[in-house]
C-alpha cells in the first residue's frame, strides 16, 4: 500500500465566546486537549494550534481570518475543531468556508463526531449546523418579543407606568404589574375631576395642579404641557391599553382603573374628540407584525362591508399603513386574500416531502449521539479537574494541621483553589445539554418545513399567525408586497427543498416502487443535492 504523497496539513482551532477571560481560557484548553488526543489517535498532521476568545456571531475574528488566509495561500488544507459552531455563527464566515471547499483549497474539517469533505451533502450539512448556531443568537430577540406578547395577553402593561401609577419592582420576574403611586394617584384623579366639571381646559388644570397643589412628577419636575393632554386621552386610565401602539390590538389591563369608561367618554366630548379608540371586535391575523416599508409605521387592518343592489353583502379585510405621523406616506392598502397568497408562496418554497424529513431527522439523531459522547468526555475531564481542586484544598488543610504552612499561606492558596473550582463549576454548567438542544432545534426546523404550507393554508387565525412569525423577522409591506427576512436555517432548507422536489420529479415514473431506503440512497448520492 503506497503512502499518500499529499497528506492533509491541519490547523487545530479552538474558540470560546465568553467575554470572561478566566472562563474562556480554561474552556479553550479543554478543547485543545481533547482534539490533540484525537489527532494523535488518528495520526493527523497538525501544523499549528490556534485558539481565540471571540464571538463568532459576526465576521471579524482575527485568528479565524488568519486561518482562512493560510488555507487560501495553500499553507494548510484541513481544520480540526471541537464543533462546527466553533468555526462560524454567521453567514459570511460560513460562506467563506464553503467557498474554500469549492476551490479545492480546503479538503477536510474534522470534529470528534463528524468529518466534512468537499461533497455537496457535507457542505450542506456544514452550512445547516453553522446556521443553527446563528439561530441561538437570533432567537434571543424573538424570545423577548414572545415574552412581551404573553405578558400583554395576561393584561400586564409592558412599558413604563403612566403618571399616577408605578411599575411594581418587587414582583417576580415576568409578573411585574402596574400599581397605584401612593404619592400621586389621588392628585391625578383630582385632575380628572376638574376636567369632568366641563369648565377647565387641560392647560388650566395643569396650572392649578402645579401652582396651587405643588404637583410634581416622579423626578421632581413640573408636569410638561404636552403630558397633560396625553393624560386625558389615554384609555389606560379606564383600564384598557393598545400594544403595540398603532397595531389595533387592545387588552384589558389588570391594573386598578383611575376612572370609569363613561367618565373617559365625557372628557373626550369636552376635548372635542369624535369618540375614543376602542378595541376592535374583529380579530385580524397579522396586526402588530408588519411595518410599512416606506415610512416605518405599523401596518393595521380594517374590515369593510360592501352592499350590492341585489341585496348581497360582501366583507373584505384590508391591511394598510397607519399613517399616524408620516401623512405623506403613499402606500396603499392590500386585500387580506392577496397577502395570504404571498405568504403561502413563501411556505411552498420551504415544503419538503416526508421521505426527506425522515432521512434528515435520522441523520441528526445519529449526529447527536456522537456529539453527546464527546461532550460526556469533556464533562468527565472537567469533573476530574474539580476533584483535583478539592483534593488540593484537603492537602492544604492537612499541611496546616501539621504546621507545615502558615494560616495566611493556607488562606491565600485555598482562596486561589476555590476560585479555580468556581471557574470549573461555571464551565460544567456552560457545557449543559447543548447537543440535545441542537437536536431539538434541528427537528423543529424540519417539522416546520414539512408542515408550514398545510398549516397556513388550513389553519385558524392563531396558527397562521404563528407560521408567519416562525418564518422570519423584519416583516415589511411596500407596494402591496410583503418582505420577510427568512431565518438562515430556513434559507438553507429552501435550497434543499428545491433540489429534493427536482429529484422526486425525476423519480415520479417509478414512485410506487420506491421505499424509504431508496430515497435515502438517492439523497446521499445525488451530486446536485441541495444546490451545492
Amino acid at each position: 500500500m503506497t503512502e499518500n504523497v499529499n497528506p492533509i496539513k491541519y490547523i487545530l482551532y479552538a474558540r470560546k465566546s465568553s467575554e470572561q477571560e478566566d472562563r474562556q481560557v480554561l474552556s479553550i484548553d479543554s478543547q485543545i486537549d481533547e482534539l490533540k488526543e484525537q489527532a494523535e489517535r488518528n495520526d493527523f498532521l497538525i501544523a499549528e494550534v490556534r485558539g481565540e476568545a471571540h464571538s463568532a456571531k459576526s465576521p471579524g475574528r482575527p485568528i479565524f481570518n488568519l486561518l482562512m488566509d493560510d488555507i487560501e495561500a495553500g499553507k494548510v488544507n484541513g481544520i480540526v475543531v471541537w464543533n462546527a459552531d466553533r468555526l462560524s455563527r454567521n453567514s459570511m464566515d460560513t460562506g467563506r468556508l464553503i467557498y474554500l471547499f469549492d476551490l479545492g483549497k480546503l479538503r477536510e474539517i474534522i470534529t470528534p463526531s463528524q468529518t466534512f469533505r468537499n461533497t455537496p451533502t457535507d457542505k450542506f450539512l456544514l452550512n445547516l449546523l453553522c446556521s443553527q448556531a446563528k439561530l441561538e443568537n437570533d432567537n434571543k430577540g424573538i424570545n423577548v418579543k414572545r415574552g412581551l406578547k404573553a405578558k400583554v395577553e395576561r393584561g400586564i402593561y409592558p412599558a413604563p407606568a403612566p403618571l399616577g401609577y408605578l411599575n411594581d419592582r418587587y414582583a417576580e420576574r415576568g409578573n411585574k404589574t402596574i400599581v397605584k403611586d401612593p404619592e400621586r394617584f389621588e392628585a391625578v384623579r383630582k385632575m380628572f375631576d376638574l376636567m369632568l366639571e366641563g369648565i377647565y381646559t387641560p392647560a388650566q388644570v395643569r396650572v392649578i395642579a402645579t401652582e396651587k397643589w405643588g404637583f410634581k412628577g416622579q423626578h421632581g419636575k413640573k408636569l410638561p404641557k404636552s403630558a397633560i393632554y396625553n393624560l386625558f386621552t389615554r384609555p389606560f386610565y379606564y383600564g384598557t391599553f393598545e400594544y403595540p401602539v398603532g397595531s389595533g390590538n387592545w387588552y384589558k389591563g389588570t391594573h386598578e382603573p383611575m376612572i370609569t369608561e363613561a367618565e373617559y367618554d365625557r372628557i373626550q366630548m369636552t376635548l372635542g374628540r369624535e369618540g375614543k379608540p376602542r378595541p376592535k371586535t374583529h380579530q385580524f391575523a397579522f396586526t402588530g407584525m408588519m411595518r410599512c416599508g416606506e415610512c416605518g409605521l405599523m401596518i393595521t387592518a380594517e374590515e369593510k362591508t360592501k352592499y350590492q343592489q341585489n341585496g348581497n353583502t360582501h366583507h373584505y379585510v384590508y391591511y394598510r399603513c397607519t399613517k399616524k405621523k408620516e401623512l405623506m406616506c403613499t402606500q396603499r392598502y392590500i386585500e387580506e386574500k392577496k397577502l395570504n397568497k404571498q405568504i403561502l408562496a413563501e411556505t411552498e418554497k420551504l415544503e419538503i416531502p416526508p421521505e426527506f424529513h425522515e432521512w434528515a431527522v435520522k441523520w441528526y439523531r445519529v449526529q447527536n449521539q456522537k456529539d453527546s459522547a464527546f461532550a460526556s468526555r469533556v464533562n468527565d475531564n472537567l469533573h476530574s479537574e474539580r476533584k483535583a481542586c478539592l483534593d488540593k484544598i484537603d492537602s492544604l488543610i492537612d499541611m496546616r494541621a501539621a504546621r507545615e504552612i502558615s494560616a495566611e499561606d493556607l488562606q491565600r492558596r485555598k482562596s486561589e483553589l476555590l476560585k479555580e473550582k468556581l471557574r470549573i463549576d461555571e464551565l460544567i454548567t456552560d457545557a449543559g445539554d447543548t447537543a440535545e438542544k441542537r437536536l431539538e432545534r434541528a427537528i423543529e426546523y424540519f417539522d416546520f418545513a414539512r408542515d408550514a404550507r398545510a398549516t397556513f393554508k388550513d389553519g385558524d387565525l392563531e396558527r397562521r399567525k404563528k407560521v408567519l412569525n416562525n418564518l422570519g423577522s423584519n416583516l415589511t409591506l411596500k407596494d402591496r408586497k410583503i418582505s420577510i427576512s427568512i431565518e438562515k436555517p430556513l434559507i438553507v432548507l429552501q435550497s434543499a427543498a428545491k433540489e429534493v422536489r427536482a429529484i422526486h420529479g425525476r423519480l415520479e415514473p417509478r414512485k410506487h416502487q420506491l421505499v424509504q431506503r431508496d430515497y435515502e440512497s438517492v439523497y446521499s448520492q445525488n451530486p446536485r443535492l441541495l444546490g451545492n
